[in-house]
Formats: structure tokens, C-alpha cells, sequence
């Protein structure tokens, strides 16, 4: 039985005033909560156990995803990435846990990289790209040297290797997290550096997958400019242009709307008369008035 954690107990701060009415791990892509892709994901390369945990507006978390062969995990204060981790440590077992956090979108092979650690001598395997906005871990031979190259005097005195970006995907030995202290808000790229400099070893699994963070309305919006140009979101859903506009088909459109550009109408949601909407997401039950003009937005 192979193990899985998703990490979904953030706050999304760089996402509000969006987040503050649903969490980041439900935040709808192509019209379905992330959270669901990502189990499905990991269901399909073989992790029957998942644990989910879940502080910030856990309660929504749970009311979507509790189902068998998913663990909640409830977090009473914030713990952050390794505490979270810390406190999940008996649950994640004997064996390699795959970790990965529960705001991003993307076309990894979780299966190829869980086989990639089984076949590695390191506790650690982190699965790193190059993403220029976040390349900040310093790489050589296929480990990772160091988290702060600017600082770190290792990375210092000898400046080969390449910086690259985490993805939030790791596999893990659970034994790793037993220096963490428990109960205690922890980030686990901190501890890790501690690691490092204490002569662990940890390894850097490159890939070049397709990966987006949804960290901001603007990278949220811009996921779903390339997705809806791509592909149409699935059943239940009719074009509205021939530019990647869809609606689901049990939203209520008015008279004379206009669709430009890509966009994407949920379910239930409302749409007045004469409304125009170019480049926007609107989530489930939306309501917007007559007469509105939408651009480049997210509409709840």
C-alpha cells in the first residue's frame, strides 16, 4: 500500500480576498476543485492511503474530499510544511511517502517519481524544474546543495551547479521528520537546510513536466488562459465561442452576452442581460447583475 499526503492547510494570503471564501485546495480548475485532480492524480499511480490536512477553512476541505481511503488530518493551530508533516509522521508508515502540496496544477508522473527515490540511497527525494520566477535551490549532481546559494558558505566556495525551482513534490522516508519538534509551527525548507548543513544528503529529481502555482489571481487566471485554449473542460460543459469560452450547462445566461477572448461560466451561476465577459473565471452560483463588463477577473 503505497502512501500520499497533500498539503492543504495554508491560509492563501497572496489569493485574498478569494481565499477568504474558499481555501486554495478548492479553488475550481476548468470547473472542479483542484484538490479532486490531485487525488485523482495520485489514485491513478497507485497511492491507495492519501492523508489530507487541513487547518484554514478545513471544514470545506473535508466536506469535499472525506471519503474511504482519505485520512483528514486536523490541525488546531498552524503548524506549517513540517509541522504538518511532524504530525503526520505515524500515519505516513514504514515505507516512502510521497508529498505534495495541494495549490498547484500540473502534469507530473507521480508514479515515475516515486520509483525514481525507491531507487536512490537518499531519505529525501525533492522534484525540482526550472521556473526562473522560482529558481532559488541551488542543484549539482543530481542533489541538492543548498536552499539560500547566496549565503550558504558551501554554496559559496564552490559555485557550480544550477539553480532550479521546487515543484512541491517530494518523496520521503518518514523517519526524516522525527527531528522536527512536534506541535510547533515549522516550515520544512528550514528544516531541511539544517539537514543539509548536519551532512545529510538529499536528492534533485529534475523533470519538465507542464506545472503552475496558483499562488495569485493573476497566475490563477493565467492557468486557465493556457488550459482553455488547449482543451474543452469535460461533459457538462457547451462552448459559448471558437477562443476557449465554455459554460456549464446548467447556467442561467441573459439576453446579448458577449464572450471574448477565453473564459469559463460555473455551474449555477446567473448571468444578466447584456453582459460582456472577456478572460474571467466565474465560480459556481456567480451572480452578475445586467449591463456588467467583466475583464480579467475572477467573478464569485
Amino acid at each position: 500500500m503505497k502512501t500520499a499526503m497533500i498539503l492543504a492547510a495554508g491560509f492563501g494570503t497572496r489569493l485574498r480576498p478569494y481565499s477568504e471564501i474558499r481555501p486554495k485546495p478548492l479553488f475550481p480548475v476548468m470547473g472542479r476543485p483542484l484538490i479532486q485532480r490531485t487525488i485523482q492524480q495520485l489514485r491513478k499511480a497507485g497511492f491507495t492511503r492519501i492523508i489530507i490536512n487541513v487547518h484554514y477553512l478545513g471544514e470545506k476541505i473535508c466536506h469535499i474530499v472525506e471519503e474511504p481511503g482519505i485520512i483528514m488530518q486536523r490541525e488546531r493551530i498552524e503548524l506549517g510544511t513540517g509541522g504538518g508533516l511532524r504530525l503526520a509522521m505515524e500515519k505516513l508508515g514504514q515505507g516512502p511517502a510521497l508529498i505534495t502540496n495541494g495549490d498547484i496544477y500540473h502534469r507530473c508522473d507521480y508514479q515515475r517519481i516515486y520509483r525514481q527515490h525507491c531507487t536512490s540511497s537518499a531519505p529525501i527525494t525533492m522534484v525540482m524544474h526550472d521556473y526562473p520566477r522560482f529558481n532559488k535551490v541551488l542543484v549539482k549532481d543530481g542533489r541538492v546543495i543548498s536552499f539560500s546559494p547566496g549565503l550558504s558558505p558551501t554554496a559559496r566556495s564552490d559555485n557550480s551547479g544550477s539553480l532550479a525551482a521546487f515543484t512541491g513534490i517530494q518523496v520521503i522516508e518518514p523517519a526524516i521528520l522525527r527531528h522536527i519538534i512536534p506541535s510547533i509551527f515549522t516550515n520544512i525548507i528550514d528544516y531541511y537546510e539544517e539537514y543539509l548543513a548536519g551532512g545529510g544528503e538529499i536528492n534533485a529529481l529534475n523533470v519538465d513536466d507542464f506545472w503552475r502555482d496558483i499562488g495569485t489571481p493573476t497566475d490563477y487566471l493565467a492557468l486557465h488562459g493556457r488550459l482553455l485554449k488547449e482543451e474543452a473542460p469535460g461533459a457538462g460543459w457547451q462552448p459559448l465561442n471558437n477562443q476557449g469560452f465554455y459554460r456549464a450547462k446548467d447556467a442561467v445566461i441573459g439576453r446579448n452576452l458577449v464572450c471574448l477572448d477565453w473564459g469559463i461560466i460555473g455551474s449555477g451561476a446567473r448571468i444578466g442581460d447584456d453582459v460582456s465577459l472577456e478572460r474571467v473565471v466565474v465560480w459556481d452560483g456567480a451572480n452578475i447583475p445586467a449591463g456588467t463588463t467583466a475583464r480579467d477577473k475572477i467573478i464569485t
